[in-house]
């Protein structure tokens, strides 16, 4: 584990003060933030590996922290909070947490949570490699974590991204919606699979109908992006 820091950012001093034990008892260095107004210098100073993040917070709430570290890091955010809505949850993981835990939680349930994101993130120290693909007049960059469309670049959250890159490097194969959720969101993923069908309308929706590509929907198996020329 490499004591791999984990930063907690919820106003309810009982939950900090819980998971700040238990995260400990499992040998990761915890540091806490309880004002939403101050996350992010928090954030900044303490480097984390992987934010457990709540919704509701004084100063500033959890959607806007979400967005601010997604524009500046890919680290890993896993969203701690009372709503268990299935368009709460969708709206999190659209806007780039990579995980959603429903209070209150079981603490096994939470760890196996986290150790599975920080399986799916990757060791911090592995050294990198190129993950670039090019398709028509799109270019997928997963190492800049950018899209290109005829050179211009798109605004794309992390996870549409690598959908995009993962059917850009399976041209013109129909793929299950359980490989792309296992290949995507990970082996250990817990989330609703509407989630997947949220972020195909989203790519459809980002890079327009005027391409000679499509991302078909194969009716009761998946999607397909195929080529038209």
């Amino acid at each position: 584990m490499d004591n791999e820091r984990i930063l907690v950012i919820d106003d309810d001093e009982n939950i900090v003060n819980i998971l700040t034990l238990y995260l400990r008892s499992k040998g990761y260095d915890v540091v806490s933030c309880k004002s939403g107004s101050r996350a992010m210098s928090v954030f900044e100073d303490a480097r984390p590996d992987l934010v457990l993040l709540d919704i509701m917070l004084p100063g500033m709430d959890g959607w806007e922290i979400l967005s601010k570290i997604r524009r500046r890091s890919r680290t890993p955010v896993i969203m701690l909070t009372a709503r268990g809505e299935t368009d709460e949850r969708i709206a999190g993981l659209d806007g780039g947490a990579d995980d959603y835990i429903v209070k209150p939680f079981d603490s096994k349930e939470l760890f196996a949570r986290i150790r599975a994101v920080l399986r799916r993130a990757g060791s911090k120290n592995a050294p990198p490699e190129k993950k670039l693909v090019r398709f028509s007049n799109i270019t997928v960059d997963l190492d800049s974590y950018n899209v290109y469309k005829d050179d211009k670049l798109v605004e794309m959250s992390p996870r549409e991204i690598e959908l995009l890159y993962y059917m850009g490097t399976h041209i013109n194969r129909a793929i299950t919606r359980e490989t792309l959720l296992r290949e995507v969101w990970g082996e250990d993923y817990f989330g609703d699979g509407r989630t997947l069908d949220v972020h195909v309308r989203r790519i459809r929706n980002r890079l327009g109908d005027d391409n000679p590509w499509r991302l078909a929907t194969i009716w009761s198996v998946g999607y397909k992006l195929e080529l038209l020329d």
